[in-house]
């Protein structure tokens, strides 16, 4: 144990990839880590006890769950969460954080997010990413745990914006995988992530978040990683969808979860509400339920009604 005034006790829940990676991040920063999994053999009541820092790197699905669990423990007022998972919730269409939030109102809650494949980053790969928060001095807090020569972390003020380039660009990354996968050349992927970004904004828009924060690292440096990186789970989803496999099939052999297929239908259901249109989330959700092959889905977006490209 370090005596450094400056060395911090953080809890991280999850220890898949992500989190283990995250873990080794600040472990190497002289901090003192403590990781939680269900099948781990520390408690939740010791990992969290006198953390300053609770960071959350579990999928989706788990959040809620692993949230009400958090909350019948002790914690200190000045405790800060942080969540590093991409997703929506099905049943609320909330995003982590907000998730985190509402059980937790009188704590600062940091998003982390950014063009981070976890593989790259355990084999020491330099990369950046993005913390985010209402609070400033608790990102900044999150900022100085993470920074190392390796790991180049920014400040952002729009945490729900963060999260959302974090948690949408896995359904682009589904496209870009088909794209890839029917060797369609790299203009029409140039096309596609370009028109995905835009989808992405408008999406963005129905929550709140800043249009300026999907132009960053948390926005379209994370679209670009994950349509461009076979290390992306989600783009995977997309080319073996387009060598033919079925989804089941290929859900089976995946290491981890692919956030952006639980995400597709979460969207559709927002799209319906509130009338928005997402023609590339659209047809990755008709490809995903097996409606349209690969070939009908790319016909369908570009025989769409030809308009400009901007409203003015």
């Amino acid at each position: 144990m370090t005596n450094d005034k400056n060395s911090k006790s953080i809890a991280i829940l999850g220890a898949g990839a992500w989190g283990a990676t995250l873990a080794n991040l600040v472990r190497a920063n002289d901090h003192q880590v403590r990781l939680w999994s269900r099948q781990g053999t520390l408690s939740l009541e010791m990992v969290l006890k006198d953390a300053e820092i609770v960071l959350s790197a579990i999928s989706m699905k788990g959040v809620r769950d692993v949230a009400l669990l958090v909350k019948s423990f002790p914690l200190s007022p000045e405790t800060i969460f942080v969540t590093a998972t991409k997703g929506l919730d099905p049943q609320t269409t909330c995003t982590p954080s907000q998730i985190w939030q509402t059980e937790f109102p009188d704590h600062s809650v940091v998003v982390l997010s950014g063009p981070n494949l976890s593989e790259e980053i355990a084999q020491e790969l330099p990369a950046a990413t993005v913390v985010a928060s209402k609070n400033t001095a608790a990102a900044e807090t999150v900022q100085q745990v993470f920074s190392s020569s390796r790991f180049r972390v920014y400040t952002n003020p729009d945490p729900v914006g963060v999260e959302l380039g974090g948690t949408l660009k896995n359904v682009m990354a589904i496209a870009s995988g088909v794209c890839d996968g029917l060797h369609l050349g790299t203009n029409a992927k140039a096309a596609l992530v370009t028109r995905g970004l835009t989808e992405i904004i408008r999406i963005g828009g129905l929550f709140g978040a800043k249009t300026e924060t999907f132009y960053g690292l948390s926005g379209l440096g994370d679209l670009l990683a994950t349509c461009n990186s076979p290390l992306s789970r989600n783009y995977q989803v997309g080319y073996q969808l387009a060598s033919g496999k079925t989804l089941t099939e290929i859900l089976a052999t995946l290491p981890g979860t692919a956030e952006g297929v639980n995400t597709c239908r979460v969207l559709m259901q927002i799209s319906q509400q509130q009338k928005i249109t997402i023609p590339i989330t659209e047809q990755v959700y008709r490809l995903l339920e097996t409606e349209v092959t690969p070939q009908q889905a790319l016909d369908e977006l570009m025989l769409r009604d030809i308009k400009p490209e901007y409203h003015q």
